[in-house]
């Protein structure tokens, strides 16, 4: 469009008919406003950039090294550390129940008593033997060194089978001695098991038994004894899943692993393999591995579920290339920015396959710049302004 003043001059001439030209201006004046008119013209177009010779540009990413891996999820069950049913060695009544479920406690608490009357009785009269051997021991003992003495001093005033008899009581009644502090510990030892006491630190996770109940000895294989309560270490927890036979050789004790519990709102944590039992299932082609997680606050409770990532396939420090780099097909290419800038078509030969890489094992080299996105605008030999994108910008983690 022409300038506004352009505008005016022009709606001022005046044309002469018989002439055919402007009377009013020089002939030199119309050749102007035409180079005035191109220049205009071509200011308008460089403006709106519909006349640009700029290389296109192409997104890039790096080929790197990096340790690559695949990850599987299995399914898992947090179960107690150690847990005991805690029975009677004794048979007798509940007198006392010091505990009911949930509540936590300490090795060695005591969590309930019996009440066995007649031991205590066996106990009083086993020591009561006890002090009668002893008082037998003493004279008997008495008697044999006064004899030993008079023997000493006085050679044949003593009969020899007086001496050897009084040897002999001394010796039956110290073995009499020793019996009786048997019998007595034995009592005692009884008496000790009616008192149900914590093996170790832990949680109580069922009662079975209420004072006045009978509590049969849970000694004997052909009787049903009711247990009293059941004890759970759950300030540390085994975390048992179940490893596919196709990955039994990436397991290694310390492996890092991840442990998602949906039930605490997706909860995740790191954990590390403890163990595993090197034997594959025949049933389910599975093998049982194990990860021990502390618990100091309970918030794990044994019986929940979680789900185990874990990391297989491992390939440390191989050579990477983002997926979307790669065109499939029977033989994979890649399109790689050279030094001039100009585009490569690459065959590659591929390897372990993770979300969103591939490992390169031939056709790239550390370092080159492939392209990324769709290809279509692109063709072989064509100059291209590179642009890196990095992994971070694409929503990788």
């Amino acid at each position: 469009m022409f300038h506004p003043s352009i505008k005016f001059k022009i709606s001022n001439l005046r044309f002469d008919l018989k002439t055919g030209l402007f009377g009013t201006l020089p002939v030199v004046f119309i050749i102007g406003l035409s180079v005035l008119w191109m220049t205009h013209h071509a200011h308008v177009q460089t403006s709106t950039g519909v006349d640009s010779t700029n290389a296109p540009t192409a997104g890039v990413a790096k080929v790197t090294r990096e340790d690559l891996y695949k990850e599987v999820t299995a399914p898992a069950e947090f179960r107690p550390y150690v847990e005991a049913t805690l029975h009677a060695k004794v048979s007798g009544y509940v007198s006392q129940m010091n505990v009911d479920f949930g509540d936590k406690v300490k090795a060695g608490e005591l969590l309930a008593t019996l009440e066995v009357p007649e031991l205590h009785d066996e106990l009083d009269s086993a020591r009561a033997t006890e002090q009668k051997a002893e008082a037998d021991y003493t004279n008997a003992n008495l008697i044999y060194t006064r004899l030993l003495a008079v023997n000493k001093d006085h050679p044949n005033l003593v009969a020899q089978q007086d001496l050897d008899t009084a040897q002999a009581n001394d010796l039956s009644t110290a073995a009499a001695i020793a019996a009786a502090k048997a019998e007595v510990e034995k009592y005692r030892t009884l008496v000790s098991y009616t008192q149900i006491t914590a093996p170790f630190d832990g949680v109580v996770t069922h009662r079975y038994a209420d004072p006045g109940a009978l509590i049969q000895a849970g000694t004997s294989s052909d009787t049903q004894s009711l247990p009293l309560v059941r004890v759970s270490d759950n300030y540390r927890l085994r975390l048992d899943f179940p490893v596919d036979v196709d990955y039994v050789q990436d397991v290694e004790p310390g492996d890092p692993v991840e442990v998602r519990v949906e039930s605490l709102g997706g909860k995740t944590f790191t954990g590390s393999i403890t163990r595993f039992t090197r034997d594959v299932d025949d049933n389910t082609r599975k093998m049982t591995t194990e990860i021990e997680v502390p618990n100091l606050d309970l918030t794990l409770v044994p019986g929940m579920y979680a789900t185990v990532v874990l990391k297989v396939e491992k390939r440390p420090n191989a050579l990477v290339v983002p997926i979307e780099a790669v065109a499939g097909g029977a033989t994979p290419t890649v399109l790689v920015v050279n030094q001039n800038h100009q585009i490569e078509d690459r065959a590659v030969t591929l390897g372990l396959e993770t979300p969103d890489k591939y490992e390169v094992l031939s056709g790239l080299h550390e370092g080159d710049l492939v392209v990324i996105g769709n290809r279509a605008g692109f063709q072989v030999g064509q100059k291209v302004e590179p642009k890196l994108i990095e992994l971070s910008m694409r929503g990788e983690n």
